[in-house]
Parts: structure tokens; C-alpha cells; sequence
């Protein structure tokens, strides 16, 4: 993607599954906290009982905290194939933009935006259609990630990453969330990625879509990169 925020960008990346595959596919072989597990574990401490997701993908954590949690949740993709997928799930899913929400103000007590607010236009929009539908002490439970995601393989193929930092990272988070809650807090990771397969490497380059370099022939595997993520937990 040649911007992170760029809608016809991110309509091109989530029009099927197999970008998004590519590049799950690259963290096989992980060591350090599991954020998606650090996430569950933040989610289910806050137990929430009306749950909305927006940019949710495929569907698999809508799913989990319905089943497991009990909770209502309804859910919003900009992609239709996502929503199909997550409807598959058995999830109340719609397309929809978390810049438009098609919700009542106070409707929900928790809106979860995992790795998705850095597609967001026009940030400031969507987070204050965020705070809108929350009630009162209600909570956004946001994964980014850290301008230095990924920063070494980013170098490897030469990816474009200058407009990083004026989406939603680790570095801005709390300064964007402020104008709409009450409370802000971050929680940081460091993941160490070990890739031992060169296709491997060229499959997530390719899921890009961006006129990246190749991946070089003289790679020495294993080969290492580190995930940055962080997640915010944010109060009205």
C-alpha cells in the first residue's frame, strides 16, 4: 500500500483474503508477548457486554468475544468480502466506515479497533464517531503500532514508510486520542520475527503492493525483523 490511509488502497488490500494471509503467514516463528493474546487478555479484564468492532477483518476475535465472553457485538468492515467472511462466523457484520457509524450515540460500552485505525482518512472523524456511540466510562481497546514496525525488513525491501508517522502509530496514539477521552493509557511490545524461508519473505513483500525492491538474493537466513505493536485502552 503506497499510504496506509489511502481508501482505494486499502479497498485493493481487502478486497480478498490473500494479502492479509501473506502477511499473517510471516509470523510463524514468533518469541515475546503474543499481542493478539495481551489484546484477548485486555478485552476480557474489561468484560464487556455491547461490543462493537469496526475494521474488524475476517472476523475471528468478533467470534471469540461473542462465544466466549458472552457478549453482544456487532461489527463494521469497509471491505464486503471481509464482512462476508465474518458473517460466516455467525456475526451480526455490515459494511460499513467508523468515520460514518450507523449507531445511536451511547450504544455500545466498548468499541475494540485492533490494527486498524492507521486506514482511517480522517482520523479525527472516526474517533469521535468512536466516542459518540460509547456510553459514558465506556472504552476504545486500539492496536497500532510503532513507526519502527517491521523497521528491518521495511529497510530489506526499500518500502516507502514516510507516511507512517501521520497515521495512527505507538508515537501519536495518545496525543489523537486526547480530544475525545477522558483517560489514555499504553501498553507497549517488542516481538522478535524469525523467517528462515526466502518465499516466505517474498510473499509479504508482494502482499504490499507498493513498487518495493525485491527481496535481495543475498538474504541470510534466519533472517529477523521485530513487530512493535501497542495497545491503548482509552476511557470516556
Amino acid at each position: 500500500m503506497s499510504r496506509l490511509d489511502d481508501p482505494a488502497c486499502v479497498a485493493a488490500q481487502y478486497a480478498d483474503e490473500s494479502n492479509l494471509r501473506a502477511r499473517q503467514a510471516l509470523y510463524e516463528e514468533v518469541s515475546g508477548p503474543d499481542p493478539r493474546e495481551v489484546l484477548w487478555r485486555t478485552i476480557a479484564e474489561w468484560g464487556p457486554k455491547q461490543v462493537l468492532e469496526v475494521g474488524g477483518g475476517p472476523g475471528e476475535l468478533a467470534e471469540r468475544m461473542q462465544k466466549e465472553l458472552g457478549a453482544a457485538v456487532a461489527f463494521v468492515d469497509v471491505s464486503e468480502r471481509m464482512v462476508e467472511l465474518a458473517r460466516t462466523r455467525g456475526i451480526d457484520a455490515a459494511v460499513g466506515d467508523v468515520q460514518e457509524l450507523p449507531f445511536a450515540d451511547a450504544s455500545f460500552d466498548t468499541v475494540v479497533a485492533a490494527w486498524m485505525l492507521y486506514h482511517v482518512p480522517d482520523l479525527q472523524r472516526g474517533l469521535a464517531e468512536i466516542a459518540r456511540v460509547l456510553r459514558p466510562g465506556g472504552a476504545l481497546i486500539a492496536v497500532t503500532n510503532s513507526v519502527r514496525h517491521l523497521s528491518e525488513l521495511w529497510e530489506l525491501v526499500a518500502y516507502p514508510t514516510a507516511g507512517f508517522a501521520d497515521t495512527f502509530t505507538r508515537e501519536n496514539g495518545a496525543e489523537r486520542l486526547a480530544p475525545h477521552f477522558r483517560v489514555v493509557e499504553r501498553h507497549d511490545m517488542e516481538v522478535a520475527v524469525t523467517v528462515r524461508a526466502r518465499a516466505k519473505l517474498v510473499a509479504y513483500q508482494q502482499s504490499l503492493q507498493v513498487p518495493s525492491h525485491p527481496v535481495p538474493g543475498g538474504v541470510t537466513f534466519p533472517f529477523v525483523t521485530y513487530s512493535r505493536p501497542s495497545i491503548f485502552f482509552a476511557t470516556t
